[in-house]
């Protein structure tokens, strides 16, 4: 029979916390009709193993094991369109959400005419728990730039806790760029008319397994998505990020030079060459901790991505030159070629750096943990 409730839970590497989860939503949600899938993007940990040894003894799990793709957005909206349950859950695997308050959740989407209930640490008796101010703060940053393009109050726009009906889903699927962690404000802001919403006050707990994947780049790539969907999804999010640090860039250079003719008397070629390396460099390491997070280079790979990102570059500028001089002797005004160029070199790089420098990275089997079946589900539960 086709449940009534879905819980989709992307992971990457959280196969301890697994087994714990699927404990709690059996618990959480016992006499319900529902189903949980785990969205796993390649887990270096082997949390594929887990949801599969799991998913053979019961019929509620069930795996989507994503080779060669990557995103939190992206696996939550697979997972939702893999099912055909009217009601679709979103979680994390890390145990912060607190899944006793689904059936609540579950009961306002039933009871009312609304399309998405929020698990809201912000309101309603909710809680962000022993975290620090910083992170308070970010979240109530968050709260107040959601409120320029989400078509409803929402008092925690941070939130990766929420229901939604399948309709719904079905109604933005196809503006929803799909991109970054912030799935509910991609959606809320994709809708193309008022949305009913409503939230359930949850308090949000301490990680006890595995790594935080919430970085300052995350923050970095919220407020992008914000700008993006005020400007009407004209340029990707991964575009504006590889050109905000490309602007950085372009600042440290002028900089540098500026330093070094002017203050230190260096020649300017010389300057020129010890400028281009610096902007370089800064280029590829902003990029790589932010545009790239997710296929992030480390230790022995930082080498030979840094040459690679240096010669894809050099291609892009030599046709920023070409196009740049072609429209600028064609009559084109210089601040219109210039930024032309500048467009079609940002692209190019762009494009070409997410095969050669950041590609998207297969673990092989030699590089997974062995399949301990203690992990799978013998783990004691404590509080």
């Amino acid at each position: 029979m086709t449940p009534e409730l879905c819980v989709v839970v992307p992971t990457f590497n959280e196969r301890e916390n697994v087994p714990l989860l699927i404990r709690e939503l059996s618990a959480s949600l016992e006499g319900w009709n529902w189903e949980v899938v785990f969205v796993d993007d390649d887990s270096v940990d082997g949390t594929a193993d887990v949801v599969s040894a799991h998913a053979k003894t019961n019929p509620r799990v069930r795996l989507i094991h994503r080779i060669g793709r990557r995103g939190l957005s992206s696996a939550c909206m697979e997972g939702m369109l893999s099912s055909q349950a009217p009601l679709l859950a979103v979680m994390d695997a890390d145990l912060q959400h607190d899944s006793s308050i689904l059936p609540r959740m579950v009961q306002c989407l039933q009871q009312g005419s609304h399309d998405v209930v929020v698990g809201t640490r912000n309101s309603d008796g909710g809680s962000m728990g022993e975290f620090c101010k910083t992170r308070i703060l970010l979240s109530r940053a968050g709260q107040r730039l959601s409120q320029t393009i989400c078509r409803c109050k929402l008092s925690d726009p941070m939130s990766g806790f929420f229901l939604i009906r399948r309709n719904f889903l079905m109604e933005v699927v196809r503006d929803v760029r799909g991109e970054g962690f912030k799935i509910l404000v991609d959606m809320l802001s994709s809708a193309r008319r008022p949305v009913s919403l409503t939230e359930v006050g949850y308090t949000f707990r301490a990680r006890t397994h595995g790594e935080s994947k919430l970085d300052a780049a995350v923050a970095i790539e919220y407020l992008f998505l914000v700008l993006n969907k005020m400007l009407g999804d004209v340029i990707p999010v991964h575009l504006t990020l590889f050109m905000l640090v490309g602007c950085i860039g372009l600042i440290l250079h002028l900089l540098t030079l500026l330093y070094l003719v002017d203050a230190r008397h260096v020649h300017f070629l010389t300057a020129q060459i010890i400028a281009t390396f610096l902007a370089m460099s800064e280029n590829f390491l902003l990029n790589n901790r932010i545009t790239f997070r997710d296929r992030r280079l480390k230790g022995k790979h930082l080498l030979p991505g840094i040459m690679r990102f240096a010669v894809t570059c050099s291609f892009g500028a030599w046709a920023n030159f070409i196009f740049t001089r072609a429209l600028w002797q064609s009559g084109v005004e210089w601040l219109v070629a210039g930024f032309a160029g500048i467009m079609i070199a940002s692209v190019w790089n762009l494009s070409v750096s997410s095969f050669v420098t950041w590609p998207v990275r297969r673990h092989s089997a030699d590089a997974r943990p062995a399949y301990d079946p203690a992990i799978a589900g013998n783990i004691e539960v404590t509080h």
